[in-house]
């Protein structure tokens, strides 16, 4: 089950944690719970899956990663976990997920993101990975980034006008659907 202070505490820890020594123990004071609770909190969300990922954002440019693609492929739908399990574990790989074809259009259901410090980088990175995991009979797209977006991690929840930090309930949802339902977009493979 959660509660009000699971709400707030995926508020409190969404724009990331706090450059602190503890920074759990930050937030904690912030809610007026422990350290304890904090760390207990996120693990069962996570364990529940409202919580999806727990990870970093890497700034990727500023480490001097200049280039970087996102790998379209389509891959039959009866090997796309096993293939995307496969490239998941790949070192040059730092993002790799299904989502659904767009029909004609968009045929392309195994999504892959390699960054590099050149585009001939990447590019031969993703050489080595279609050998190295026996993808050379799937159709493929490499599409390198024009510019760079803010990143972030998840977000979910908002700020409302009352200032909790909550977002309103979507029309007849519970906030632990809704916050499902913003999370269940994509098969995600670690």
């Amino acid at each position: 089950m959660i509660d009000a202070i699971d709400f707030q505490l995926i508020a409190a820890v969404q724009a990331g944690l706090p450059i602190a020594a503890r920074p759990y123990a930050a937030i904690a004071e912030q809610l007026a719970i422990t350290e304890q609770d904090v760390i207990e909190r996120l693990a069962r969300l996570k364990s529940q899956g409202l919580i999806k990922r727990w990870g970093v954002v890497v700034k990727h440019r500023q480490l001097g990663y200049r280039a970087n693609a996102m790998i379209v492929m389509d891959v039959p739908d009866e090997r796309v976990a096993r293939v995307g399990a496969l490239i998941s574990q790949q070192a040059c790989v730092n993002l790799c997920y299904q989502r659904p074809r767009q029909g004609e259009v968009w045929p392309y259901n195994l999504y892959c993101m390699i960054h590099g410090k050149s585009r001939e980088v990447v590019l031969e990175q993703w050489a080595e990975l279609r050998h190295a995991c026996n993808l050379c009979e799937y159709p493929f797209e490499v599409l390198f980034s024009r510019r760079c977006f803010k990143q972030r991690g998840a977000l979910y929840t908002r700020p409302i006008a009352n200032g909790d930090g909550l977002s309103p309930s979507l029309a007849g949802q519970s906030k632990a659907e809704e916050i499902n339902n913003k999370l269940s977009f994509g098969m995600h493979f670690a």
